[in-house]
């Protein structure tokens, strides 16, 4: 009678090939799965800045860097729009420009905003303006606050050209620069926060 062969440790060997069990994936799996997913989107969203290399976090959009980030290189058109769409403009002007027939003057297509030289419209930022107005043949109350001590002479320069520069509401100036701004600032420096009436305004050279 002849022995039944054996392991090396002595073990009888089974006569039966090794097989894997085949099991279904808990569905909590693909629960979990798809929430990290989710929560992946959501984060890129809020965080990535659509990928463009130069946003960074806590910033979202390069809008919002530009704006935070007064060093960050960017075209003052841009930044301009950043300025008009906070309440200091778009509230009164609104978002087309249209302004409010009888209370606020258009920006579209006026002669004010199209001076090549920007003097006057650099005042009536700084300063405001007080009594009746006429601008592109309407009359308007010419009432606005003063921005002088909300803006500085970065952004009423960039903000005066993103309005002088805005094609699509037919206005094409040149850029105002913040050297500008600071000539004009300083030169009514005494005047304190009377604002300007029209007709002073009409008086001035829009060079000075």
């Amino acid at each position: 009678m002849s022995a039944e062969p054996t392991s090396s440790t002595g073990a009888r060997a089974s006569s039966t090939e090794p097989s894997a069990i085949r099991q279904a994936i808990p569905p909590w799996l693909f629960v979990m799965f798809f929430l990290l997913l989710y929560w992946g989107m959501v984060y890129f969203d809020e965080h990535s800045g659509w990928a463009n290399p130069q946003v960074y976090v806590p910033y979202h959009s390069l809008e919002e860097l530009s704006f935070y980030q007064p060093s960050f290189e960017r075209s003052a058109f841009q930044f301009g729009k950043t300025v008009y769409d906070k309440p200091t403009c778009i509230a009164c002007h609104q978002a087309d420009g249209k302004g409010v027939p009888g209370q606020n003057p258009p920006l579209v297509g006026s002669d004010w905003v199209n001076e090549v030289e920007p003097g006057r419209i650099i005042r009536i930022v700084l300063n405001g303006l007080s009594g009746p107005i006429q601008v592109k043949g309407q009359s308007f109350n010419g009432s606005m606050v003063p921005w002088k001590d909300v803006l500085n002479d970065e952004e009423i320069a960039a903000v005066l050209t993103y309005v002088r520069q805005n094609k699509e509401w037919g206005n094409n100036a040149p850029e105002v620069k913040p050297e500008r701004v600071k000539a004009v600032r300083d030169k009514i420096k005494e005047r304190g926060a009377t604002p300007f009436s029209p007709g002073e305004l009409q008086k001035i050279a829009p060079t000075d």
